[in-house]
Order: structure tokens, then C-alpha cells, then sequence
């Protein structure tokens, strides 16, 4: 797996990873919405950690600003 996200997409996906925690917590959202924002904070967070996103390779996406 190469690197294919920059540091502004890592950032981003953080905090909407954050976002979607707090709206969890808080109750503005619940049920089924909650719980696919919940996957969906958890893969944002895995994805920024390793700096690798699988649906960019499809699409010959890379955003890191190392073009390896």
C-alpha cells in the first residue's frame, strides 16, 4: 500500500470523524444514523492513520503531495 492522502485530507477526516462523535454523544443523532456515522468516524480514522484510502485507486486518486 502506497501513501496516496495529504496532510489536508487526514486533517479533514479527523474532524469529521470528531464531528460525527460529538453529534453521537450529544443524541442529536441516534439509531441507524448513529451507528453509520460511528463506522464511518472509525474508517476516517483508520484511513488518516495509515494514509492509505482503498477507494482512491480506482479513481488514480493521490493527494499526498509526494507523488510516489
Amino acid at each position: 500500500m502506497t501513501a496516496n492522502m495529504g496532510t489536508l485530507d487526514r486533517a479533514i477526516r479527523i474532524l469529521l470523524a470528531i464531528l460525527f462523535v460529538l453529534l453521537i454523544v450529544t443524541g442529536t443523532v441516534q439509531g441507524t444514523a448513529a451507528t453509520i456515522l460511528g463506522i464511518l468516524a472509525v474508517v476516517f480514522v483508520l484511513t488518516s492513520i495509515i494514509r492509505f484510502c482503498p477507494l482512491y485507486v480506482p479513481f488514480h486518486i493521490n493527494t499526498d503531495k509526494k507523488k510516489t
